[in-house]
């Protein structure tokens, strides 16, 4: 901070008139405000948050703070574009709505939270807006890393179940474990959990899953599952 800085903080500070700034050093007090760490999170309305972040924030909103997270790794990666493509080529095909991967928000009650996939039945398209969906998507997918086993297990289980959201699926690729929850009476019931075996989608009539393919490295051929699933 220089001297000039710094006199106009003591003054504003003991309440005494401070002298105006250039527009240099107004830039300058400005960008020092927005990195020096606040003695308290700031709160902000969920359309604040939304002008605020961009597609590159890592950021989830919750309760009125932003929640930050970390970046996806390679694996976390393949078996979401993996699981984005046989979904959305089997939604495209048997017209039952869309598909959305992450950066994509959904606003539940007192949330914005930010999953690696969501489907959205074609009666309900009308929650979906420019850039987040409006209230519970009918399938929603979390891919569990270390760093985010805590929150897709704790504090989005509970939101999903409150907000609506049908189904829900767990996917450990560390672990290799897969937990498929189904929403009854406002609570999440295990359809299927296990390392392999055939998982039946219930928001997603005809679609089935081998959960073996989901550990394999390399990643079964997206060709090969659609026409297993006879969507080709």
């Amino acid at each position: 901070m220089t001297s000039r800085e710094a006199t106009t903080w003591l003054k504003t500070a003991s309440g005494l008139p401070a002298s105006p700034l250039s527009d240099e050093e107004s830039l300058r007090q400005r960008l020092l405000e927005a990195l020096l760490p606040s003695t308290a999170p700031r709160k902000m309305t969920y359309e604040e948050f939304l002008a605020w972040a961009d597609e590159d924030t890592l950021a989830e909103w919750v309760d009125g703070e932003v929640v930050m997270y970390s970046p996806a790794n390679n694996r976390h990666q393949d078996i979401a574009g993996f699981l984005e493509s046989v979904l959305r080529s089997f939604v495209e095909v048997r017209q039952l709505g869309i598909v959305r991967s992450a950066p994509f928000q959904m606003r539940l009650a007192d949330s914005g939270r930010e999953s690696d996939l969501l489907f959205v039945a074609t009666n309900h398209l009308d929650r979906l807006k420019e850039t987040y969906l409006d209230g519970p998507a009918d399938l929603v997918v979390e891919i569990v890393s270390p760093e985010s086993a805590g929150r897709d297990r704790g504090d989005k289980f509970y939101e999903y179940a409150r907000g609506g959201v049908s189904e829900y699926w767990l996917l450990d690729p560390e672990m290799e474990w897969a937990e498929f929850y189904q929403l009854e009476k406002g609570r999440y019931r295990v359809a299927f959990s296990g390392k392999e075996g055939r998982y039946e989608a219930r928001v997603l009539p005809g679609l089935w899953l081998r959960v073996e393919w989901l550990w394999l490295e390399p990643l079964p051929k997206v060709l090969d599952v659609l026409r297993e699933l006879g969507v080709i």
